[in-house]
């Protein structure tokens, strides 16, 4: 059972706040903002917008994907598989269409936990929710699964005892190969209990040389590496799991509706989504 309201977010109130906000590197969080077309980001992060956009100008469209590719996954989690927790990680800022108005729109009980390593995200979120006692933010990074699931935000919100959902919208492909992007999705597996749910979203290379080229100004602008990682990489993420059709795909072939933005256009090979569910 989720300890009382009371107890925990006297416990959260006693944590320091996050640190002061970086303004001299692009953020993560802050360049998917402008790209949706958001106003909370920097010159820096625009900068490096600009460099994605001159490689490859369909990189606004990607974020749109993305984005639309989340909603429908929330849309299936809440609507049809009946869960009523999600914690979604790299979460980045809050935009039109939160995971939790999506959810809360099919079922005003749900309960959803924000997760995100950069400060702004706690900042802006922290006003956002502030009347909303489902729906929580709190600052903490990825690759700690098991110090997420010990916030004490996490567990008020969250019975691990029941079915929940771990989002990662377009967040592993962040993760350099030595922070071990398989073992963090072991471990986010792991927290799962059976009947729960795994949704993964990130770019791939199929073999276009405009991945190559973004993977590049991702390198450059210190948002990752191996942005771009092989299909069959990522398809590890969901071991163990059974995935909902139509499996692990194109972000334009699943379960596609009529919001999804300039649905034949050939870029969105170079971004896959899926979602898995524990026996």
């Amino acid at each position: 059972m989720t300890e009382s309201a009371e107890q925990l977010r006297s416990t959260a109130a006693q944590e320091p706040v996050a640190a002061e906000i970086d303004t001299n590197t692009p953020a993560i969080s802050r360049v998917y903002d402008y790209l949706l077309g958001g106003k909370n980001n920097y010159d820096v992060d625009r900068e490096a917008c600009q460099a994605m956009i001159d490689a490859v100008a369909e990189t606004p469209l990607l974020a749109r994907a993305n984005r639309s590719f989340v909603r429908r996954a929330v849309e299936y989690l809440v609507g049809e598989a009946g869960i009523k927790q999600i914690v979604d990680i790299g979460s980045g800022l809050p935009t039109a269409g939160n995971v939790h108005e999506i959810a809360q729109a099919i079922e005003p009980s749900v309960r959803v936990v924000y997760v995100d390593k950069d400060p702004i995200v706690l900042a802006y979120g922290r006003a956002l929710l502030s009347t909303d006692d489902n729906t929580t933010v709190i600052t903490a990074d990825l690759r700690d699964p098991d110090g997420i699931f010990a916030d004490p935000e996490v567990r008020r919100l969250i019975d691990t005892s029941e079915p929940f959902a771990v989002l990662l919208g377009g967040v592993m492909m962040h993760l350099e190969d030595h922070e071990d992007p398989e073992g963090v999705a072991a471990r986010l597996r792991a927290q799962l209990p059976s009947g729960g749910y795994l949704v993964h979203c990130g770019c791939a290379d199929p073999g276009d040389p405009r991945a190559k080229e973004l993977n590049r100004i991702f390198m450059e602008t210190s948002m990752g590496s191996r942005c771009f990682r092989p299909v069959a990489e990522q398809r590890v993420y969901f071991d163990g799991l059974d995935l909902i059709e139509p499996g692990f795909v194109a972000v334009n072939t699943w379960r596609p509706n009529a919001d999804f933005p300039d649905p034949g256009n050939p870029a969105h090979a170079m971004l896959v989504g899926g979602i898995g569910r524990k026996p």
